[in-house]
């Protein structure tokens, strides 16, 4: 089974890493993991910094979105997402949080008929004026 992993900004790195490295531990003979990273953190002290202390592996791709205006980024990041699950084909895609990565990722994936499994969904802020 293929899935696409798909970060983009510091604590969706953190929080893949446990999920990676169980996938590569207890199940690298049924599951082809690939991380795609959006870029929507693009610092080394806000990305990079992670994969090095952490011991996580590179992606497999970087979409080097960088910043820009929510709607922007987020339609940057769609087409980009939506390129690269069309050349790999996953039989899943996992996604964390609530950044734009995710909104990215989620709606690419199910216009595309790709199941989405979403970790950490159903947590609320109701605090409107917080964009992620």
């Amino acid at each position: 089974m293929k899935i696409v992993t798909v970060i983009g900004a510091r604590p969706q790195i953190i929080k893949s890493a446990a999920i990676s490295r169980a996938i590569s531990t207890h199940f690298s003979d049924q599951i082809q993991e690939l991380t795609v990273h959006t870029g929507q953190h693009y610092d080394d002290s806000m990305s990079e910094v992670f994969f090095r202390q952490m011991s996580i592996p590179k992606p497999a791709y970087n979409l080097g979105i960088g910043s820009g205006s929510h709607g922007a980024q987020t339609a940057a990041m769609m087409k980009g997402i939506e390129d690269i699950l069309l050349k790999e084909k996953p039989e899943a895609v996992i996604v964390y949080g609530d950044t734009n990565s995710t909104l990215a990722a989620a709606v690419a994936s199910v216009k595309l008929h790709i199941p989405v499994v979403h970790i950490e969904a159903g947590l609320r802020s109701f605090n409107k004026s917080m964009p992620e």
